[in-house]
């Protein structure tokens, strides 16, 4: 005889509830403990590392990213975590009812008035339409109570769960990641993420720097400017693997007053600006990158200013492989922690053959591969190692 699933067994959970009337139909918004929330949705998230009933309707794939919930396994972990909007749930009308006397909504794993052969897993209980992330992102969760808001649809149709899908999933406008960087400028806190804005910011700022109106505060063009080339998000993410190997928990641990890691010798051969930014360095962190391209403006300035078509080196691809040629370039001159003159950077480029008109988008192709082409010529041509 088959052993019947302890998870069959019957289960329920009564939510203090509010109905909401819309044109699609009743909904219902609650708040749900995260661990809760992950027990009735576990099958329909496990699954969506592959492919559900709504993606197949829908004809998509639109399967979990494991570094975003990666990303949320952390932040669940800081001080300030916060989901403000809603999971939305799909639950079948005969697993659920609402009480309208106590505000009550019940959600269960069996039927009323029937048998053990209609219970299903209570892990099978809710779909999830939207929140996916959140929800994996909070399995194995253990720290304070972490209540999360929910709005669940009872009996709601295929249809109408691909018509909400596709409109909050598919259509939602996303928050631009320079936007997101330039709010840390009201942080209170110091972290990573807000030494990255105030440098680029900065550089940007400054007169006759090689930055100077060419970045992308929000991401978008800046009325009156001509020049801008580089978001902020591409300046900040390529400077945060110099400070930190992970921007969320330093900033956590300096928001709670704690000290984070210091990188020791080994440690700080990669993360070369770390302890500068644990000692309250930044302006001297800006110094080095202002020196490091005033080199490089030096050497081809031609290449630097041109707004041409196809022209590289000012650009996307050339800055982030630069800013990669950084750290062995700088720790060819100096040790973590030394801010190394321009002149001495100057003399490094010098080495190299590369004339101005070689930064085409012939020699080096947009996108990666380009990227990884000028970022190996240049340590050919300088002499420098990638394990410096």
């Amino acid at each position: 005889m088959q052993q019947r699933s302890i998870l069959r067994d019957p289960y329920k959970v009564e939510i203090r509830a509010l109905p909401v009337e819309q044109p699609l139909g009743t909904f219902y918004i609650a708040a749900l403990d995260s661990k809760v929330l992950c027990e009735i949705t576990h099958a329909d998230v496990r699954r969506m590392y592959k492919e559900r009933d709504i993606e197949t309707y829908l004809g998509i794939q639109r399967p979990l990213n494991p570094n975003r919930v990666q990303e949320i396994k952390e932040f669940v972990k800081t001080s300030d975590a916060c989901f403000p909007t809603g999971v939305i749930l799909a639950v079948k009308g005969q697993y659920a009812n609402f009480d309208e006397n106590t505000l009550t909504l019940t959600l269960r794993n069996y039927e009323e008035d029937s048998n053990q052969e209609a219970n299903i897993d209570r892990i099978e209980i809710a779909q999830v339409l939207d929140g996916q992330h959140r929800i994996e992102g909070l399995q194995g969760y253990n720290g304070k109570p972490f209540n999360v808001n929910i709005v669940v649809f009872v009996d709601i149709d295929i249809e109408d769960q691909a018509y909400l899908f596709s409109t909050v999933n598919l259509a939602q406008t996303k928050v631009n990641k320079s936007l997101v960087y330039d709010l840390f400028e009201y942080s209170k806190s110091r972290s990573p993420q807000k030494t990255g804005h105030n440098v680029a910011v900065a550089l940007d700022q400054l007169a006759d720097c090689p930055f100077h109106h060419r970045i992308k505060r929000l991401g978008a063009s800046t009325p009156g400017r001509t020049s801008e080339r580089l978001t902020q998000a591409t300046f900040v993410e390529s400077l945060l693997p110099y400070i930190t190997k992970n921007a969320i928990q330093d900033r956590d641990l300096l928001i709670k007053g704690k000290h984070p890691h210091r990188a020791n010798d080994m440690e700080s051969r990669e993360l070369i600006f770390r302890n500068m930014f644990l000692d309250n360095r930044d302006f001297e962190i800006a110094d080095i990158i202002l020196y490091y391209f005033e080199a490089i403006r030096n050497r081809w300035a031609s290449a630097w200013d041109s707004d041409a078509k196809g022209a590289v080196l000012g650009k996307t691809n050339g800055f982030r492989a630069l800013m990669k040629l950084l750290r062995p370039a700088y720790l060819r001159l100096g040790k973590p922690g030394d801010v190394v003159p321009r002149e001495d950077f100057l003399k490094l480029f010098e080495k190299s053959s590369l004339k101005d008109e070689d930064f085409n988008i012939d020699n080096f192709k947009p996108g990666t591969s380009g990227e990884s082409a000028l970022y190996r010529t240049l340590i050919e041509q300088l002499g420098l190692s990638t394990l410096a």
